[in-house]
C-alpha cells in the first residue's frame, strides 16, 4: 500500500514538473528567450546566491545557463523498527514534507528507486547554498525518526530543461 501510494505520488509529481517546464523549453525553442532576459536570469539568480554559469552554443547560437542544484540521496536509516502503524504514519508525513517542498519551490523532482536497496531515493533542492538543502533534506520527518538519512551533493543542470 505505501510502495503504491508513493509511486503515485512520485509519478504525479513528476509530471507536474515536466509540465512546468515544457513551456520554458517552447520559450527557448521559439527563441522567445533573449540575451537580456537571460543575463536578467543570471542576475536575479546571482543575486539570490545561486551558483551559474553560461556558455553559448556554436551552432544554435543560444546561450545555455547552468546552475547548481543539490541533489539529496535518502538512504536506508539506522532506526527502522517502528511498528507498522507508526511507519505508516511516517510515511504519509514524508510524503507531505516532499508536497511542501515542491509547493514552496525548494524541490523540483522527488521519487524512490526501485529496488529494495539501501539507497531509498532522491530530492532534486532548488536551493542556493548545501547547507540550506541539508536543513530542509534533515526536517523530513522520516528522517527525524531515523528511517531515513541524508547524503547531499551539488549537481549542475541546465535551466529549462526537463526530463525526457
Amino acid at each position: 500500500m505505501i510502495k503504491n501510494t508513493c509511486l503515485i505520488f512520485c509519478f504525479a509529481l513528476l509530471m507536474v514538473s515536466c509540465g512546468n517546464k515544457t513551456e520554458t523549453i517552447e520559450q527557448v525553442e521559439s527563441n522567445d528567450l533573449t540575451e537580456e532576459s537571460t543575463q536578467a536570469m543570471l542576475e536575479r539568480l546571482k543575486d539570490e546566491g545561486f551558483q551559474t554559469w553560461s556558455t553559448v552554443d556554436e551552432k544554435t547560437g543560444d546561450t545555455l545557463v547552468m546552475q547548481q542544484y543539490f541533489m539529496a540521496f535518502l538512504k536506508r536509516g539506522d532506526n527502522r523498527n517502528q511498528p507498522k502503524a507508526e511507519a505508516d504514519s511516517l510515511q504519509n508525513l514524508h510524503l507531505a514534507h516532499l508536497t511542501k517542498m515542491y509547493e514552496l519551490g525548494y524541490a523540483d523532482v522527488s521519487g524512490p528507486f526501485g529496488d529494495d536497496g539501501d539507497m531509498r531515493g532522491i530530492t532534486i533542492y532548488n536551493v542556493p547554498t548545501i547547507e540550506m538543502a541539508d536543513s530542509l533534506a534533515n526536517s523530513d520527518p522520516m528522517v527525524k525518526a531515523g528511517r531515513l538519512k541524508i547524503e547531499i551533493k551539488p549537481w549542475w543542470a541546465g535551466k529549462g530543461y526537463g526530463l525526457r
